[in-house]
């Protein structure tokens, strides 16, 4: 029988037993999904496996690239993989798949064993102080230079309001002119002078 024939098999058997599981998702006739644990488990994670060419004759492609992993840190990734890897190879030439799945169930709890969340892990490495710190909101030059450039004109404006209407020589010298010894317009200098306004009509 051919390797072929031998992916052919298991793939129909993988089918019959998976039908209906939410934990196993076939993406391709030779690349497959399992996931080890409920959503809602902490532990749980998902199982990537690739068959290459030659499988069974040899081992499956794993691994831990899914999303659903990112709270693995990297050090439980490589072991899971590792102690997986032993599995597939004492099963080397005969169809593994559901061999394989089943095990990483049952012993989910030493694979998980020495498991911290990543965002712990991280978090767990940072002082405290570090972690109370409030950061300095950035200062945005641009923005600055931008508000800077109406305000200088508001500026400029208030202040030509402010400032007062000058006026010419020959203005000054006619209020000059009109003006008492205390400087003030004398009551009536812009009234009309009536007498001479009837002396011209009467003319």
């Amino acid at each position: 029988m051919t390797a072929n024939e031998d992916q052919e098999m298991e793939l129909e058997a993988l089918r019959s037993i998976y039908e209906g599981d939410d934990c196993f998702k076939e993406v391709s006739p030779t690349s497959f999904q399992f996931r080890i644990g409920d959503h809602e488990d902490p532990k749980a994670f998902l199982l990537d496996v690739l068959w290459p060419e030659s499988y069974p004759e040899t081992a499956p492609q794993m691994s831990l690239q899914a999303f659903f992993n990112n709270r693995l840190s990297p050090s439980t990734k490589q072991e899971i993989i590792s102690k997986l890897e032993e599995q597939a190879e004492a099963n080397l030439g005969c169809a593994m798949m559901y061999t394989l799945f089943e095990w990483a169930k049952e012993n989910q709890a030493d694979l998980m064993e020495n498991h911290q969340p990543l965002k712990e892990a991280v978090m767990g490495s940072w002082s405290e102080a570090e972690l109370m710190e409030t950061p300095q909101p950035l200062k945005d030059e641009a923005t600055d230079k931008d508000t800077e450039a109406p305000k200088q004109i508001e500026e400029t404006v208030s202040k030509k309001k402010e400032k007062k209407e000058q006026l010419t020589k020959a203005q000054k010298r006619k209020m000059v002119a009109r003006t008492d010894n205390k400087g003030e317009l004398p009551r009536g200098w812009n009234w009309v002078d009536v007498v001479k306004v009837k002396t011209a009509m009467a003319v």
